[in-house]
């Protein structure tokens, strides 16, 4: 049987040992780009950059606000 992609993570593994990786969550609800990347790091602050991904996440939920409900 071939390898499926998401048996693989290139750089590093902090997705592989959740119940469903982040990419298949965000393509089963149809989330738009902007939601996906402020949970991605949400869901991985404890396992790669702690704080630092939640600044990201913060960041990009600032941006979404931005462009949505105050443009």
């Amino acid at each position: 049987m071939a390898k499926k992609a998401l048996d693989t993570q290139v750089g590093g593994g902090h997705y592989k040992d959740l119940p469903i990786q982040p990419l298949e969550f965000f393509h089963a609800n149809k989330i738009p780009a902007l939601e996906a990347a402020a949970i991605k790091y949400i869901v991985r602050h404890k396992f790669k950059n702690g704080v630092e991904d939640i600044n990201k996440a913060i960041h990009i939920l600032n941006i979404l606000k931005e462009l949505e409900y105050e443009a």
